[in-house]
């Protein structure tokens, strides 16, 4: 049985994550990544603490062109909190945030895809024992 979401056409899906990198859209990713509707950007973060409005900046620019109303920030293994600074520079270009552990922003993102929505994720590579499908 076929689980995997309807995403329209021309939009991805993250299909695994784990062991240090993403399989997106058939294409594998080392390393953290910033994941929009139509392309998948590598991200120099590797931890919670390093995520500045900054290391958004492709986010932010599209949030400025009205293309991403939301960030789901995939943390690493573990859900931490944003600033409230963070949270403002987003919100002041249209975007609300939404951080969640890597595993748990990815299938957030998969489902958000199908429903069509403005959706982006940035996605702090997480090491495993062995990669996990996303859907």
């Amino acid at each position: 049985m076929d689980i995997t979401p309807l995403v329209p056409e021309g939009r991805q899906i993250i299909e695994s994550y784990g062991s240090g990198r993403f399989r997106i859209a058939g294409q594998i990713h080392l390393g953290s990544v910033l994941v929009f509707p139509e392309r998948t950007e590598a991200w120099s973060v590797v931890a919670p603490e390093h995520v500045t409005a900054d290391a958004l900046a492709a986010i932010v620019a599209a949030g400025k062109a009205g293309d991403v109303e939301l960030l789901l920030l995939g943390c690493g293994p573990r859900l931490t909190q944003v600033t409230p600074a963070l949270r403002a520079a987003l919100r002041e270009v249209g975007i609300g945030i939404e951080p969640m552990d890597t595993g748990a922003a990815c299938r957030t993102f998969n489902v958000l895809m199908a429903e069509g929505r403005r959706v982006a994720a940035a996605l702090i590579a997480v090491e495993s024992a062995r990669a996990t499908g996303a859907s």
